[in-house]
């Protein structure tokens, strides 16, 4: 089993990038938790929710991977310990989100150079999007973790996810 988490800041690209790699490679996918989490309750987490949502997204992508030989994951639980930080000044979380985003095979990083889209009660503006990105990069650097930069515009993007993809052993 392979796991590619797709990780970024809001409106990076994230999910339409996983739904195109997951049916080109007829494969698993996991979608964003948070969306629907916040789907459901009109309204963003507060702290006290941050860890159930880390912990269903964990859930979710165990539970497809064993149904899929390779898994994409429209994040991981490392997104939501990040926002746990960002917005809530609370670290409790990152230990074990890094620990499960070393579980990852592939880590794509969706820059923020896409236009800025307003999707429903979870955005919050571009210059959080900025701040955001330089969170996560420095998150991953400071454990060692490697990424894949994806930037541009839509072909742009698809071909360097494929390109990230090519060298991934395939079971």
């Amino acid at each position: 089993m392979k796991l590619v988490a797709l990780l970024g800041a809001e409106c990076t690209g994230k999910s339409t990038l996983a739904e195109a790699l997951a049916a080109r490679f007829n494969a698993g996918l996991v979608p964003e938790y948070l969306r629907e989490w916040c789907d459901t309750h009109g309204r963003t987490p507060l702290q006290h929710e941050q860890a159930h949502i880390a912990a269903e997204q964990a859930a979710r992508i165990d539970a497809a991977s064993r149904q899929h030989e390779l898994v994409f994951c429209d994040t991981t639980p490392l997104i939501t310990a990040l926002c746990s930080q960002h917005y809530f000044d609370d670290d409790s979380l990152l230990a074990d989100a890094l620990a499960f985003q070393r579980r990852c095979d592939l880590t794509l990083l969706c820059a923020p150079d896409l236009p800025w889209q307003a999707d429903g009660i979870q955005r919050d503006g571009p210059a959080v999007r900025q701040a955001f990105d330089a969170r996560l990069r420095k998150a991953l650097a400071q454990v060692g973790l490697a990424w894949s930069d994806i930037q541009g515009d839509w072909p742009e993007r698809l071909d360097l996810a494929l390109a990230a993809l090519a060298p991934l052993p395939r079971s």
